[in-house]
């Protein structure tokens, strides 16, 4: 009985162990660094009409799912073979272990066999390579900068203001062209050409058309016999040509006059009463007023000899108004233009003042010393001895050393160079120094510090506020760091300035090398300047 019962187990659990058997489980590897990649393998063979589901996983166990593959399918004698890949990581180092995962073939569950792996730490080697703190973001460098958009605006702007003059002077031009001409009947024969090619009878605009052509024949009356005839009725206007005639002796057939009050009122009916004239009769009406305009001209008497002396001076006066009114009309445009380029320079200063800050205006458009240091070339070189290796702006200048120091302690140092760019009173100042000692000398860099501060105030520093620190430099040298305020009197305005200053000593096995800088607070553009630099800072070690 009891060796039945355990053939059964052996079948059940050889059962078991087939099915199981039907997923197979691989992995590329089974140690691996932190965050590297764990390719886990899942195979498995069905027939053509066998529905396999792999499942979507973000984590398997206590490990990421950082790329799930596509399914490979390959064709074994009427069978497929379905590969499911999965990516795995962690980046926690320990021993971990995939568990089962369940897939399911034809709605049946499959379970794959676990595994177990091992992350691996990172080895740093402390020793043979130096550790630094974090550094500081870098300004990337933008190339030929954003200067090309202000010159863009600006042009913009000038051409837009060009274009406002071009526009202004061309109607300009236009108005004094129909303004100017020589006689009253040249205007009005000019006129009448002008009235015919705006073509307002094809348009439709019949009122307007006999507007303009009587205001033509009134205007010519009133320049040429000097009626006032623009503010005359039809029925005045007549009865002063009549008086006109007769007083100035003009041969003036009634016909002639008959001609112009047919039109004067056919007009009157057109633009009070809405009258519509055929075409025929537009065009009659057109060639009648033409005909009593050149009438009218041939008419008038000849002048005497004093009446043409009068015109010729008359002329004069009137081509002297008409210079007079060209420049006029010349300062008009020139004003325009101005004005619209202020106007557009208003708005895109207000614009950017908005949207930038003032301080960016100012400093983009008036332009900052310490902006304009920045974001120039910059210099990297060597100065003094033991050297020191720094980058700057500018390139600093030899000092004399002897108006540097007070004698007592000239009397002490064998040698010393002193480089600088600006000066205290200045937007910013830079000096680099090195100096080498007669007698081995043990250095005490605080006391040192004080020295300097000393040295600064004397020069005048006042009011100086000063903390230490240590500072390191990218090469791992130990040196101190004082920075603080002070004020800065100018002895020439006797003004004072508040300022902020850095300064770093180093000591050496026979001296000291000193790097200070110092600048007005608040100044942005000088702080980056002052971060850069101090990054830069590079020594040489003193030799024996």
């Amino acid at each position: 009985m009891k060796l039945k019962f355990y053939i059964f187990l052996f079948l059940l659990s050889s059962a078991v162990f087939a099915q199981s058997k039907q997923v197979e489980t691989s992995i590329d590897t089974t140690k691996n660094k932190i965050g590297a990649e764990f390719k886990l393998t899942l195979k498995t063979v069905v027939s053509s009409t066998q529905k396999v589901e792999f499942p979507k996983l973000k984590n398997i166990g206590a490990l990421e799912v950082i790329q799930s593959y596509p399914i490979d399918t390959v064709k074994k004698d009427g069978s497929y073979e379905l590969i499911k890949k999965y990516g795995l990581t962690q980046f926690d180092s320990g021993r971990y272990t995939i568990p089962s995962i369940k897939i399911l073939i034809d709605k049946k569950p499959f379970l794959t066999d676990s595994i177990k792996v091992e992350v691996a730490n990172v080895k740093v080697d402390t020793l043979q390579q130096k550790m630094y703190d974090i550094k500081d973001i870098t300004t990337v460098d933008e190339g030929i900068g954003s200067w090309w958009i202000y010159v863009l605006i600006v042009l913009a702007i000038l051409g837009i203001g060009g274009f406002v003059y071009w526009y202004v002077k061309k109607h300009q031009k236009k108005k004094i062209e129909e303004e100017v001409y020589k006689t009253p009947i040249e205007k009005a024969t000019s006129l009448l050409n002008n009235l015919e090619q705006k073509e307002l009878v094809q348009k439709g605009e019949i009122k307007e058309y006999y507007s303009e052509l009587t205001d033509i024949a009134r205007n010519y009356i009133e320049e040429a016999i000097h009626i006032p005839a623009m503010e005359s009725t039809t029925s005045e206007l007549i009865q002063a040509i009549k008086s006109a005639s007769t007083q100035k002796k003009m041969t003036l057939t009634p016909e002639t006059v008959e001609n112009l009050e047919r039109v004067l009122r056919q007009a009157d009916l057109v633009k009070f009463a809405k009258s519509k004239p055929l075409d025929f009769e537009i065009t009659d009406d057109r060639n009648k007023i033409q005909k009593v305009i050149l009438t009218l001209d041939n008419a008038i008497p000849t002048e005497s000899a004093e009446e043409i002396e009068d015109q010729l001076l008359n002329e004069a006066q009137r081509q002297k108004q008409i210079q007079i009114q060209l420049r006029k009309k010349r300062n008009a445009r020139i004003g325009y233009a101005v004005a619209t380029v202020i106007l557009l320079l208003f708005v895109t200063t207000t614009y950017f003042i908005v949207t930038k800050g003032f301080t960016y205006v100012k400093d983009n458009v008036i332009g900052h010393p310490s902006k304009e240091l920045l974001e120039g070339e910059w210099v990297k070189s060597a100065y003094g001895n033991p050297a020191v290796l720094i980058e700057t702006p500018k390139v600093l200048k030899r000092m004399d050393t002897q108006k540097a120091l007070p004698k007592e302690a000239m009397a002490l140092i064998k040698e010393m160079q002193l480089f600088a760019y600006g000066s205290m009173i200045d937007n910013f100042y830079v000096t680099v120094s090195t100096a080498k000692f007669k007698q081995p000398t043990e250095l005490d860099l605080s006391k040192a510090l004080e020295g300097s501060l000393k040295i600064i105030e004397a020069q005048g520093g006042q009011n100086i506020i000063v903390k230490q620190e240590d500072f390191q430099t990218n090469e791992g040298i130990q040196g101190v760091k004082g920075y603080g305020t002070m004020t800065i009197l100018n002895p020439q305005t006797k003004t004072s300035t508040k300022a902020y200053y850095e300064l770093l000593l180093f000591k050496q096995d026979q001296g000291l090398q000193q790097i200070m800088i110092l600048h007005e607070e608040g100044d942005t553009y000088a702080n980056e300047i002052t971060t850069r630099i101090l990054n830069s800072v590079e020594l040489q070690r003193a030799s024996n």
